[in-house]
């Protein structure tokens, strides 16, 4: 195994703080991300040493040839692909650039790589979407059963990848992560969006009322799950990422707002839901922790603080940016 990987997708927040994670590591990072390096509040690789991070702004929608020259002149042997068209709500809006960047371009990678003999192991970062709303924890067996186009758009590479296994012996891993949070996340996400409406006074959308249950993880613990995986993941297998606790979004904005001595009533205005939005998604973590003696170690109490200080630290870069999602195709 070689000390340099790549990470595709490097300037999502879960791409970028995974490269933070692996330069701690001493690992040497080609870091690849059809965006331009935001601000450093926004790039956790930034926030210590990034000499051995090398960044390429190249698109898996247009740029693949490119991508393709520089693994194979690096000879790279893990790549992690982070690369997705997020946010759920907004693939209704346009779901055609949802399909072609997380199912076209994405299988079209695929198939680039299953052709490279210097690759050891794919490591595909999916999503817990795919399964739909589910009673309880679920574990890696669950049925797909998507209802959203994002969903739906992920779930289609996923079940390409099956195939790419099973005919091609394609190796590859995928993880699975429920809503990951942390220092340096995107600022329209739900941690982050709320700490910066209270710290600007402003209110705070409040979805169908908070009622989803969900499973929050610090990006922390998922970029150490992760790396586990990466390297003794059992090719084919899938693996989930979560903590054993979960919490309703109405009582993590009470945290939330707990935290920084507000009342929820006056932070919050309650809104419509979004159409397709499940109402919980809750992984069964079990298959990690046995098999990578794994654990979660940040509570989130401990990470919601850490991401107000973050929040607090950079506020004077922060608070001229956009709090919601503009699309980019």
């Amino acid at each position: 195994m070689t000390n340099t990987i790549a990470v595709i997708g490097s300037n999502s927040f879960s791409g970028a703080s995974f490269c933070k994670h692996m330069l701690e590591q001493g690992y040497e990072v080609i870091a690849l991300s059809r965006s331009a390096q935001p601000i450093k509040a926004l790039l956790p690789y930034k926030w210590g040493d990034s000499t051995k991070l090398n960044f390429h702004q190249l698109d898996i929608n247009h740029d693949l040839e490119n991508i393709e020259q520089l693994l194979d002149n690096r000879q790279v042997g893990n790549v992690y692909n982070f690369a997705a068209q997020s946010m759920v709500g907004q693939s209704w809006e346009f779901p055609e650039h949802w399909f072609m960047t997380n199912a076209v371009s994405t299988i079209k990678l695929h198939n680039i790589l299953r052709h490279k003999d210097y690759l050891d192991k794919y490591i595909h970062i999916s999503t817990p979407e795919v399964y739909g709303s589910v009673s309880g924890f679920v574990n890696e067996s669950q049925n797909f059963n998507p209802s959203t186009p994002y969903a739906v758009s992920r779930a289609a590479a996923d079940m390409s990848l099956k195939t790419f296994f099973a005919v091609h012996d394609f190796p590859v891993v995928t993880t699975r992560a429920a809503n990951v949070y942390g220092p340096g996340q995107q600022l329209y996400r739900i941690i982050p969006k709320t700490v910066l409406s209270i710290m600007m006074g402003r209110k705070l959308p409040l979805h169908g009322g908070g009622v989803s249950e969900r499973s929050f993880i610090h990006i922390d613990d998922v970029s150490s799950a992760t790396q586990s995986i990466g390297e003794q993941g059992t090719n084919g297998d899938t693996y989930h990422i979560s903590t054993l606790d979960t919490v309703s979004i109405r009582q993590l904005v009470e945290l939330i707002c707990q935290k920084m001595q507000r009342d929820i009533h006056q932070v919050c205005e309650i809104s419509a839901d979004r159409p397709g939005k499940d109402a919980a998604y809750l992984l069964d973590s079990s298959k990690v922790r046995n098999e990578f003696a794994w654990h979660d170690k940040i509570s989130l109490e401990q990470g919601i603080e850490q991401t107000i200080d973050w929040a607090k630290l950079n506020f004077e870069q922060l608070k001229s940016m956009p709090l919601d999602y503009i699309h980019k195709q």
